[in-house]
């Protein structure tokens, strides 16, 4: 784990917000090395798959030819909805790190489930409130203004 990674990922995040989105970014990494970025534009795009974390493992993909991300590790700025757990999960990425859990009360159970051994594919290692204060001033800061439109 280098969270010098997780704050290329809230720079990300800061890019999502310049655009009027929810302020979540995401990197795929390869010993060592960024294969993958990501920022949130599901308003941009007008589509509910625009999360940071789909648009990051597309990239790693694409760079790696090869959909399989084995050995890789995803850091994110807020834990992933249970649709980019099961990216991550189906594209094998070994780790996720994650700035913040989500407020979502059910969301660390079904990620927990997700990303558990199972018959499909191996275990997904998640670690989680890596950064919570950053994380949730971000997106706080983020909503606040939004309601102040």
């Amino acid at each position: 784990m280098n969270l010098d990674f997780l704050d290329i990922a809230f720079s990300l995040a800061e890019e999502a917000e310049k655009i009027n989105e929810v302020p979540i970014g995401a990197v795929v990494v390869k010993n060592g090395i960024i294969i993958g970025k990501g920022y949130n534009k599901k308003e941009k795009d007008n589509s509910v798959f625009s999360h940071a974390e789909i648009y990051a493992i597309k990239e790693a993909s694409k760079k790696l030819n090869n959909w399989r991300l084995d050995n890789c590790d995803i850091y994110v700025t807020l834990d992933p909805c249970p649709m980019c757990a099961s990216a991550i999960k189906q594209s094998r990425i070994k780790n996720v790190f994650s700035a913040c859990e989500n407020l979502y009360l059910k969301n660390t159970k079904i990620l927990n489930l997700i990303f558990e051994d199972n018959d499909i594919n191996s275990s997904v290692n998640f670690i989680s409130n890596l950064n919570v204060e950053k994380s949730k001033k971000i997106l706080s800061n983020f909503f606040k203004k939004q309601r102040n439109k």
